[in-house]
Formats: C-alpha cells, structure tokens, sequence
C-alpha cells in the first residue's frame, strides 16, 4: 500500500493493536478506506457484545424473580417487583455520569472495566440464589450493582459514535445500540435454558426443588423438577471473563476524543468515580422512594446526580457545562419526553411483562368455604420464562426499520403514528388484563395478552427508530450527544417505573390501571409531538 500524509502518525497503532491513536480523521476518505474502517469495525465488533451483555445483566432480574416465585423464594410479589424497579433505577441514574466517561478516560479503558465490573453482579447473584434464606438486602444491593449494565449504554454509544465518520454514523451507532439491545431476548431465551441443568457441575452447588410449574422457550417444566437457579448469574461469566480481555487487548482510546485518558490505573478511577456517585445517588433514590411518591423521588434522584458531578474536580467539570447547555433548548424537553415513549415503553415492558404474566396468569379464582374468591395456583399456566422473550425480541428487531421508515416518511409522522396505536394497545392489554385478572381461569385470555403486548413492543421499537432520527435531524453536532445521553438515561427510567406500577396494581388486583395510565402519558406524547413538530408553523417540522 502506499504510504500517505497520515502513515507516520498511524504507525505506532500498527505497533500494538491496542494502542491509543493519535491520528485519527475519519472525514478523510483516504485514511477511512487505508485504516479507519478497520479499526473501527474491530472496536465495534468487540463493543456489541459488550453492550448486549450490559442489557442481559441489567434487565436479568424479571426473569429471576420470575422463577424465584416458582421455587418459593420467601418474598412477596412487591418485593419481587422492587429488585426489577431497583435495577431499572440504577441502571438509568449511571447512564448520567456514564455519558461523561469517554471524554475523560478514553475507549478502551472504559468499555473494559466497565465490561469487567459487570462480573460482581454475575457473581454475587449467582451465589445468593443459591439458597432461599440469602436476605432480601442482599439482592436489593445485587439489583442496584446489575445497574452498571444500564449505564453502559450511554459510555458504548458515546464511544462508537467517535469511530465513524458522519456520513456512516447511522450505521456505527445503530448496530450498536440495535444488536446490544438484543441483550434483553437473549438474556430471556438463556437463563431459562441453563437454569434445567447443572452445567457447572459442584462449583455451582445443589439444585433446588420447583414449587410451582416453570418453563423455557421449549415447553413446560413440571413442579418437584430439580431446577439451578444460581446459574442465571453464573453464565454471564462464561463471556464476561474474554469480552474484557477483548475489550482491553483488541480497542483503542482515541486522543482527538480524550486528549488526555492518562494511565489506564488513572483512568479507571475517573470511571469508579463517576459510577461510585450514580451508585450513591441510587441508593439515595431508593430511600426516597420508601418516604414519598416516585414522581418526586425519580427527579431529585435525578438532580442529585447532576448536582454531585458538578462537584467532582478536573477534567468532568467542563462536560458538565456542556450538558447543562442543553436544558436551554425547549426541543431537548420535547424529545425528553418522546424517548420515554418508545425506549422507555421498551425496557420498561421488558422488565415488567415476565413477572406479570407469572401473577396473573399463574392463579385462578375459586370460591372459599365463606363464598369469598381465593387465588389459588393453576396447574396450567403459561410459563414467563417460555413467552416473555417474544416482545422485546420484536422490538430489537423492528428498531432499525423503524428508522428506515422515518427515513421515508419523516420522524415526527411515524412518532404520531405509532403514539396511537400504543394509546389504543395499551387500553386494550388493561382491559384483558382485568378480563384474565378476574376470571375463575385466565388461560382462555393468554395469547390476547401476549399478541397485544407484542404490538406494544413493535411500536416502541419503531418509535426508537424514528425519535433517534429526530435527534440528529434537531440538534446540530455539539448538542447532540449530550441530548443522546440525557434522553436515553431519563428514558431508562422507565425500567423502574414500569415494574413499580404494574406491580403496585396487580397487587392490588386492578391490573388494567397501569396500562390505562401508560395509555394517558401516550396520548399526552401525541399532543406534545404534534405541537413542537406536526402542526402548521411549527419550528422544526416533521424532523
């Protein structure tokens, strides 16, 4: 090959794979086609599986609870609910400082540790499920380290997003954040699977005994089935453990985005740092949330967490600056509040739907000696950890042709449009929710629920297409990866939220509530999207 302006600043990269480059101009068709593209296609291709086993460790815990339920664990259905909702908040709050992490420690050095740091949740679930009498304390702190997950999708994006030229970014960030969001099917498809073996042999410790029939993707699983529950943490090691050596081995810190990472033992106390104040302000949202409503706790979780960063010296402190920047633009709020539709909808579902379906389709009502109705266990109940994974799956795969689509058509129309079927779903899935919720046996009402929340999760995951076109159609290039970041870490929240409240109603034997509730907040998105981006003279239309 001959050699151009950029070979001599390119040659200590050639050096050692791993190392940090200097040189880096993507812009330059040149240098894309002589090394760009293959340095970054090597760093994304190391950066799926790192993100898709961030969302698989993240939203793990509604398919756990699920089948701790189903093996008699001594919790109640809130408290099974809680550790999804505790995930879903810990998760969302780390996506704040996360945003922040490549800018001041670089690439490599992040997606590694933050890669490896998802082994102490991996872990530690696997050895509390090995017993009954683990205290639920430790699983609420296990849920709050799964977080870490969660979080490392803003740092992933934030990464990817500098290995790309802009005429390539829609290609860089959507296999990314579109295959990473695979995590959540495959965590779903997985830990059913590896839970009817001991495919770690004694290293894992004793099975226990199902109380309630289970399931996987390939049939039902009958009650007294001797069951491993412990490796739904213990597989994640299995690729934890070469991810990270890929992570440190295999990608590179970019000096134009991180001018100055410094050593790698230097950076990742800049990451611990960030994460170890989105981990407090967690615990603190926690707490706040034993002593007054979600809708005050989440945003002064929130504001804490930005007000904490503001605080920590160096390098962070104009990052900040930047991210406030965009609380000045009114579109920032509006998109805000369109990203909680869809993603929010998306991973709020995830964590929510495999549980719900073990309540409400896992009991019938018969009639007491006193003429009462009791719930009593059905003996043939669909199992969650068989169907659950079909919706998030639809809506992985339909994202980027949700994006296609806006394409075509322009975000803003796609976003009304599938605003109102998720407006229409979501008061039909209550409605059959209540139905089945009430009914002497709900199993006639199944596969209605299942379809209905399978269309629920193919409109989120277009509407994730369509409202991240939006953003980068809206904002100019400064403002756009804070407006990602800020977006994609509120939005997160509705994998606390989600839980919360259909946990909440369905314990209180009104199912259908929630789901009238989300239909509300879809018809309010409906009204905001139409005002800001469909309606004539309108400031920026149909972005």
């Amino acid at each position: 090959m001959a050699k151009s302006a950029y070979d001599s600043a390119v040659t200590p990269t050639r050096r050692r794979l791993n190392a940090d480059i200097e040189h880096w101009d993507v812009e330059n068709e040149a240098f894309w086609e002589a090394d760009g593209k293959r340095i970054a296609s090597r760093n994304l291709w190391i950066s799926i599986p790192s993100l898709l086993m961030g969302f698989a460790i993240w939203m793990m815990w509604g398919m756990i609870t699920a089948q701790m339920q189903n093996l008699g664990f001594p919790f109640s259905v809130e408290q099974l609910f809680t550790l999804s909702a505790i995930a879903g908040l810990s998760g969302a709050t780390l996506r704040i400082p996360a945003s922040f992490m490549i800018k001041i420690a670089g690439g490599r050095n992040t997606i590694f540790l933050t890669t490896a740091l998802l082994m102490l949740p991996a872990l530690g679930t696997g050895l509390a499920l090995m017993t009954p009498d683990t205290p639920f304390v430790v699983f609420q702190g296990l849920a709050l380290l799964s977080g870490i997950g969660g979080g490392n999708f803003a740092c992933s994006m934030s990464n990817i997003s500098g290995f790309y030229p802009r005429s390539k970014q829609g290609y860089g960030l959507g296999m990314n954040a579109g295959l990473g969001n695979f995590g959540v099917t495959t965590m779903q498809i997985l830990i059913p699977l590896v839970m009817t073996a001991g495919v770690f042999g004694a290293l894992a410790g004793d099975p226990l005994a199902l109380q309630s029939p289970s399931g996987t993707l390939i049939g039902r699983i009958d009650a007294g089935t001797d069951t491993w529950i412990q490796n739904a943490g213990f597989i994640w090691l299995v690729f934890l453990v070469p991810l990270a050596f890929a992570g440190w081995f295999g990608m590179n810190n970019l000096r134009l985005v991180t001018p100055n990472p410094g050593r790698p033992v230097t950076a990742f106390g800049k990451i611990l740092g960030l994460y170890g104040v989105g981990l407090l302000t967690s615990v603190a949202g926690v707490w706040a949330l034993s002593v007054m409503s979600q809708w005050l706790a989440l945003p002064l979780t929130i504001a804490l967490t930005l007000g904490l960063l503001r605080l920590i010296p160096g390098d962070i402190r104009p990052n900040i600056r930047n991210q406030f920047a965009i609380f000045r633009n009114r579109h920032t709020w509006a998109m805000t509040i369109l990203y909680i539709l869809t993603f929010g909808s998306f991973i709020g579902f995830s964590a929510a739907l495999p549980l719900s379906i073990s309540i409400i389709f896992g009991h019938l009502n018969e009639a007491g000696a006193d003429g009462t109705l009791v719930r009593v266990a059905n003996p043939n109940a669909p199992s969650a950890l068989t169907w659950a994974w079909m919706g998030p799956f639809v809506g992985a795969l339909i994202r980027p042709v949700g994006g296609w689509i806006a394409d075509q058509m322009g975000g803003a129309i796609v976003t009304q449009l599938i605003s109102a079927v998720m407006v229409v779903a979501s008061v039909a899935t209550g409605y059959v929710m209540m139905l089945a919720y009430n009914a002497p046996d709900p199993t006639g009402y199944f596969a209605l629920f299942l379809i209905l929340f399978i269309v629920l999760f193919a409109a989120s995951g277009i509407g994730n297409g369509s409202t991240f076109r939006s953003i980068g159609v809206i904002f100019d290039a400064q403002q756009k990866g804070p407006v990602l970041g800020w977006t994609s870490a509120v939005a997160a929240y509705g994998a606390f939220i989600a839980p919360r409240v259909m946990g909440e109603q369905i314990q209180a034997g009104t199912p259908e509530l929630a789901m009238y509730g989300f239909a509300v907040f879809y018809a309010v998105c409906m009204g905001v999207n139409y005002g800001f981006y469909l309606r004539r003279g309108a400031a920026i239309r149909n972005p």
